[in-house]
């Protein structure tokens, strides 16, 4: 109500329960609503491919059936049930607007239930009802916001793990188990709103549906684009059977289905109902719907329209994975932990990670509104976090934040070094651009400097303390274009092996994480990294937390320890080959201060082929 600037008349807050007669709402409550009411609208409802059957059972059915007495009791001038698609469960062929008794197939429970709500409403409320079934509902085709993961965001995690472990030209078959019916959650709250108020509606349904949905592969390859993923360009009809379960008819099929299956559960959180629900045989009609809401302005935007912002919303919302080990909860709970660079990408991971574990977080970057929800979204995780607005590149504002983190809390256990700004460009682009050097040195360099040494005497002073520099691997291979980039990193390096041996007897740790590529908004500009293996944010956070719990001197990974030691066996054959990458992989027209309009190296040699490769787009 505060946030909507409400008056308190306007908005009536109404304590119930769903499990409750009359949703547990209490006699005076009932008979200050009795007559009131112009419209009750019933959307609780449970939507969980995880739920078990007795909870989607309350929720769903009794939950519509004290709705419904509760409506009945108020003397509601009109009932409006949402309901789903799934009520008509496995309905062979198209279900229309004006069917419910002809729904077959309801043995998955959520089907059941749905179908067992709307009865209840058909045959139960006594005031004039209209029902709603939207199909799969997604966030906000405008802003992408979503407040939980299911339905088709179950498959996000496998398409931001595929994007990471294959370049993105490479073909890939899938399998077709038919339509994908997707809707954003706006079109449904308007359609539901237009709806309710039209006149002469009552008794009747209305499908908020996608009139021409995709198929399955055509849809996930809206994401994996977005996701720099490898996309489908051939697919197999598998819409007969299951998706993992009954492609074919054996029983050894049936049980390498449900092995997959766990496997899928296990290592991806999607529930093996949803992967045994496989192909979908109903279409479902939205005539009468579409005739209802002319000359609304009202329709279903095409999915291609805000893929992007559900990806992105979900990547930088919900992706965090804040699953953690006993081992990271005990090292950092009732701890001061500071992040730099947290307001997106690899530090807003690690702060949502470290919060969830039980860390006070300390969010530091420039953009302050993104801080903000940051913080939330670690305090929705039941964590807790402060936010400093902080240009890190200014030495001045370095020292004001130390002494605020000092001052409020008392300093700081752990303090992440993860800021930093990376520039590819070469020594031939730069001859004029010394200021390439100096602002990457001020902020990868001089920036955590100054907070390591504003923070380690108070960590002496108590005997303890860790600091983890988020280095690249680039300072292990040293690789052609970075040389201001990997100069700065180095610089925190060279400091961190010379200062960790003084701090040793103190009880304070140094350790640096050589990150590999990772895909955030720093790696964008460069077309280059869309054909390279790379981490996502999350992943790229997991080895922050694996510093924060083990306390290394150093975290990476096998190919940047091949690099030094091949540096170290032949300086000049490593030069050599350095060189010829160099030759092979110019400047990107982003280096020249292009925009990127495209793929260079091996990039443009993919798009170019690309025609050849892909069947499907």
């Amino acid at each position: 109500r505060e946030r909507w600037g409400a008056a308190p008349d306007r908005v009536v807050p109404v304590v119930g329960d769903l499990e409750k007669p009359l949703l547990g709402v209490d006699p005076e409550t009932l008979a200050g609503l009795r007559g009131r009411i112009d419209h009750f609208f019933h959307v609780a409802a449970l939507y969980d491919m995880a739920a078990d059957a007795r909870s989607l059972d309350a929720a769903n059915v009794v939950g519509t059936w004290h709705a419904v007495q509760l409506a009945n009791a108020a003397e509601a001038a009109r009932f409006h049930h949402v309901s789903s698609i799934d009520a008509a469960g496995r309905y062979p062929g198209v279900f229309r607007e004006d069917m419910f008794d002809e729904a077959v197939g309801l043995d998955d429970p959520y089907f059941r239930t749905k179908h067992a709500s709307e009865r209840v409403v058909r045959h139960e409320c006594r005031v004039p009802w209209r029902v709603y079934r939207p199909s799969m509902v997604v966030g906000h085709s405008e802003t992408g916001e979503m407040d939980k993961v299911d339905g088709p965001y179950y498959f996000f995690r496998p398409i931001q793990l595929l994007a990471a472990a294959l370049p993105p030209w490479l073909p890939l078959v899938g399998v077709d188990v038919g339509p994908m019916n997707i809707v954003p959650v706006d079109f449904v709250a308007r359609a539901m709103d237009w709806l309710a108020h039209a006149p002469d509606l009552d008794g009747r349904t209305f499908h908020l549906v996608d009139p021409d949905p995709a198929s399955t592969p055509d849809t996930l390859n809206l994401f994996l684009r977005v996701a720099r993923a490898p996309r489908f360009v051939a697919s197999l009809d598998a819409s007969r059977g299951t998706l993992l379960g009954g492609v074919a008819d054996s029983a050894g099929a049936a049980l390498a289905g449900r092995l997959l299956g766990g496997i899928a559960a296990w290592q991806f959180g999607i529930p093996q109902r949803l992967l045994s629900l496989g192909g979908m045989p109903t279409r479902f009609d939205c005539v009468e719907t579409t005739k209802a809401l002319a000359g609304s302005g009202i329709a279903v935007p095409p999915v291609s329209s805000y893929a992007e912002r559900l990806w992105k919303y979900w990547e930088a919302n919900l992706d965090c994975d804040l699953r953690h080990s006993p081992a990271l909860a005990r090292a950092v709970r009732g701890k001061r932990v500071l992040v730099t660079g947290a307001s997106a990408g690899i530090g807003r991971a690690a702060a949502l990670k470290l919060g969830a574990a039980g860390a006070t977080v300390l969010l530091v970057a420039r953009n302050a509104e993104r801080l903000a929800a940051a913080k939330s979204a670690i305090e929705d995780a039941g964590g807790a976090a402060w936010c400093y607005p902080t240009d890190l590149s200014s030495l001045e504002s370095c020292d004001l934040l130390t002494k605020r983190v000092l001052d409020e809390h008392g300093g700081v256990d752990v303090l992440v070094n993860n800021a930093g700004h990376s520039i590819r460009r070469s020594l031939e682009l730069a001859y004029d651009r010394f200021h390439d050097y100096e602002r990457t040195m001020q902020l990868n360099y001089f920036g955590a400097l100054k907070l390591i040494l504003g923070f380690v005497p108070d960590m002496r002073e108590r005997g303890g303390g860790h600091i983890v520099n988020v280095s690249t691997m680039g300072v292990q291979t040293s690789g052609p274009h970075f040389s201001a980039y990997l100069a700065s990193k180095s610089a925190i390096d060279a400091f961190s092996r010379s200062a960790a041996s003084e701090l040793l007897a103190d009880g304070v740790s140094i350790t640096t994480v050589y990150m590999p590529l990772v895909k955030t908004g720093m790696a964008a500009p460069t077309a280059l990294w869309d054909t390279y293996f790379s981490l996502t944010p999350a992943q790229a956070a997991d080895m922050i937390c694996d510093a924060v719990v083990r306390r290394p001197k150093r975290v990476g990974n096998p190919l940047g320890l091949l690099s030094e030691l091949a540096y170290l066996a032949s300086p000049s054959a490593v030069d050599a080959w350095m060189n010829l990458f160099y030759r092979l992989f110019p400047d990107t027209p982003a280096a020249g201060g292009e925009k990127r309009s495209g793929s260079s190296g091996i990039g443009a040699l993919v798009d170019r082929l690309a025609p050849g490769l892909r069947l499907r787009r």
